[in-house]
């Protein structure tokens, strides 16, 4: 039984919020949803929300694609016409989200603001609200996503489990930690700008120690933790407080990078599960996050689990929901920062697998579709529309069934067969 923080309401199938049940609120003028202010809109009086997203990347362009069915209306502010998302979305503004000017010029017109990153300075984030815009989820929240300085002293305040920490200062701080710890090895991380293995480091001597500080930044030190596997928990919060878990999942990492995650995590025990949800639920609501927030874990050899990072924005632990829940992780972050009702999270099969495609020895991965494609006719293959480049990420796959030895081999034949890894 999944037990919820206090306060905190779990969406499920049947959940009806009060305050949508399709009745326009007595003070809304004729014509105008409620709870949006009418500065977007379709010709004809008919009036849907803007949503504001800063960032062009592939999570952008996927959270794009789910807004259509729903008719809502996206404005990008991109680095580049290039960009994943900036060659789908009509309405984009080529500038830089680190220019405060250029932030306030792309929110005239929006209804809300959203992320396909957590890099926005968050002084601007600030003057976005002060400003009367509404920001989700907001700089309170985002934060403990942009600073893991931050972070850890916010989960230690609640009582979330993570691993031992503190922010150190030199290579002789990091042996004094060493040894508060047990030893060599440790993990060191910038506190701020780091993703995908990068700013983080595997210390094994005081001499490893030395290439996080000359970043210039506060560095955290973490215990190296004995696990079993790594999991995420993937939830999704409205700013009314309603709320919706997914399946955890199985993350499998190659050189710090998600290669495979499998929904469900094949063997995870049920209470394990359920403290997982549980535990990404209260830090939600704690933190205060509005939109989908991805928590990923550790689960220790002696049956714990541990907090590793936090993700404040639709994440690749979630990607096999397009395909494999009734509602996906995209789908529920633009109902939740739009405050409409959240839809179902529960998974359409047994078991999926998603898969992610690096570039490698296919410069055009369009010739490899057709054999991927008459291969398995059920594989769904997104792609992002970015130049491939060795080991950067280009797409991903999802496969599905009841079988999940075969749900696996689908899908990493597919990823292998569309980088070029294996030919047949």
């Amino acid at each position: 039984m999944l037990s919820l923080p206090p306060g905190l309401r779990l969406c499920l199938p049947a959940a009806c919020d009060a305050r949508h049940t399709g009745e326009p609120r007595r003070d809304t003028p004729p014509g105008v949803r409620s709870g949006w202010p009418n500065t977007g809109g379709y010709p004809g009086g008919v009036t849907f929300p803007v949503v504001g997203m800063v960032g062009g990347g592939q999570l952008a362009r996927m959270t794009h694609e789910a807004g259509i069915p729903l008719g809502i209306r996206f404005k990008l502010l991109s680095d580049t016409p290039q960009d994943s998302a900036a060659q789908v979305v009509s309405d984009v503004v080529i500038g830089d989200y680190r220019d405060l000017e250029t932030l306030r010029a792309f929110a005239r017109g929006c209804d809300v603001i959203t992320f396909d990153h957590e890099h926005v300075p968050t002084q601007h984030l600030r003057a976005l609200e002060a400003d009367g815009i509404p920001v989700r989820p907001g700089p309170d929240a985002l934060v403990h996503a942009q600073d893991k300085g931050v972070m850890r002293a916010k989960l230690d305040e609640i009582g979330a489990p993570s691993p031992r920490h503190r922010i150190v200062s030199d290579p002789d701080d990091v042996a004094a930690f060493a040894d508060e710890v047990g030893g060599f090895p440790v993990i060191l991380k910038t506190v701020r700008g780091g993703y995908d293995g990068k700013g983080v480091w595997f210390v094994r001597t005081p001499q490893d120690a030395e290439a996080p500080f000359k970043a210039g930044v506060p560095v955290l030190a973490e215990e190296k933790v004995d696990f079993v596997r790594e999991l995420a928990a993937n939830i999704v919060r409205s700013p009314h407080g309603q709320a919706v878990a997914y399946p955890v999942v199985e993350s499998r990492q190659v050189d710090g990078v998600c290669d495979t995650v499998i929904a469900p995590a094949p063997d995870l025990p049920e209470e394990l599960a359920g403290e997982a949800q549980a535990l990404a639920l209260r830090i939600a609501q704690e933190l205060g996050v509005t939109g989908h927030l991805a928590v990923e874990l550790f689960e220790t050899t002696d049956g714990r689990i541990l907090v590793n990072e936090l993700a404040m924005r639709p994440h690749n632990s979630g990607h096999w929901t397009q395909d494999g829940a009734v509602t996906s992780q995209f789908a529920n972050h633009v109902r939740a920062v739009l405050d409409l009702p959240l839809g179902d999270p529960r998974p359409r099969a047994k078991w999926t697998v998603m898969a992610n495609v690096l570039g490698g020895d296919y410069p055009d991965m369009y010739a490899a579709y057709l054999h991927c494609m008459a291969h398995d006719p059920q594989l769904k293959i997104h792609m992002y529309g970015k130049d491939v480049k060795h080991g950067r990420k280009v797409g991903h796959v999802n496969t599905y069934g009841d079988d999940l030895d075969d749900v696996l081999e689908r899908a990493r034949h597919a990823a292998d067969y569309l980088r070029g890894t294996v030919t047949q």
